[in-house]
């Protein structure tokens, strides 16, 4: 008897582990609200495409904070937590500084959109609105458009301490990014697809500095960026910058959301160490190579990866609620 129920035990909790995967995408569906807000994706694309008028930075701000949400405590939406005397949240973590405040502002208006909405007010997710907002702007800078899977409810604790380790370095090898998107169950194919998001970015010249002043005692600059985008990067970017000045990652087409990232990696022009080894390292090299030659095949992955990513660490039931303002908890 004992046996059994030990083959009972056994058989129930490798069956909750093959679930347990599952149960967050599961709980994500397309026209989540069809019921409560019909409307909801019309009014988030008309707040963000107001935004995204004002300024460009809505483009990548607003795809920076939600891979900065999702990384951390899965995509609940605890990044746009305001701290409070009593606690430190996410955002103010040092890797979540440099997150420009149009990503925040782009959210909090198409919340604020949502809730003027008779019969929407409260029914929808900070966490989901983001999502969509994400989607919307990597459309309108001319990438990939896509279905979103909404029903994320937003987290219950944000705090900068939960952010250590979570977050890429712009110094990663190869291992260490696979590591970091495996555990959240992202593969090579979708973390080199995100990667491709830099098409639109922007740095501070800190998080590269080392690259073209200080690489190591026999090569000051980093022998695999090339030399005239080096010299390019030291005129922009002198030893004693202003720490507000910020670059664009893609030199080419800073505005475009498209592959051009990946062929200046061809190039040598990667801006972060993590961009460049993408096609320094021989097991990243051959889908840089094709996304550099195809910007269909390199869309699909990266609508592949970012609605993986959108599944990561979903709240449902207890686990979460529908804030009223999306910096605050209720």
């Amino acid at each position: 008897m004992a046996r059994f129920i030990n083959l009972v035990f056994v058989l129930s909790l490798s069956l909750s582990f093959c679930l347990l995967p599952e149960t967050a995408s599961a709980q994500l569906k397309q026209n989540y609200y069809a019921k409560t807000c019909p409307n909801v994706e019309s009014i988030v694309r008309s707040a963000v495409t107001t935004k995204f008028r004002q300024t460009f930075v809505t483009v990548p701000a607003t795809i920076r904070l939600f891979f900065h949400d999702c990384f951390v405590q899965g995509c609940d939406a605890s990044v746009i937590i305001q701290s409070t005397g009593s606690n430190k949240a996410e955002k103010d973590h040092p890797d979540n500084l440099s997150l420009a405040g149009d990503g925040f502002d782009t959210v909090i208006k198409a919340k604020q959109a949502v809730d003027a909405v008779p019969g929407c007010k409260n029914k929808v997710s900070c966490a989901d609105i983001l999502a969509m907002a994400t989607r919307d702007v990597i459309a309108l800078s001319g990438g990939p458009s896509y279905a979103v899977e909404l029903g994320r409810l937003d987290g219950l604790s944000s705090t900068a301490a939960s952010v250590n380790g979570k977050l890429p370095q712009p110094t990663f090898n190869l291992n260490q990014l696979n590591s970091l998107f495996a555990a959240n169950g992202l593969s090579q194919t979708d973390m080199i697809a995100l990667s491709g998001a830099h098409t639109v970015g922007f740095s501070h010249c800190s998080k590269f500095s080392n690259r073209i002043y200080s690489f190591s005692g026999k090569n000051p600059v980093d022998p695999t960026l090339n030399r005239t985008y080096a010299t390019q990067l030291q005129q922009m970017c002198p030893k004693n910058v202003d720490p507000r000045i910020a670059i664009n990652m893609d030199p080419n087409t800073p505005r475009q959301f498209d592959n051009v990232y990946f062929k200046n990696l061809q190039q040598g022009m990667g801006l972060f160490t993590s961009d460049q080894v993408l096609f320094t390292d021989g097991r990243s090299k051959p889908l840089v190579n094709a996304w550099a030659t195809s910007s269909q095949a390199f869309n699909n992955a990266f609508v592949a990866a970012i609605t993986k990513l959108g599944r990561v660490g979903v709240k449902t039931g207890k686990n979460g609620n529908i804030r009223t303002r999306c910096d605050a908890f209720n």
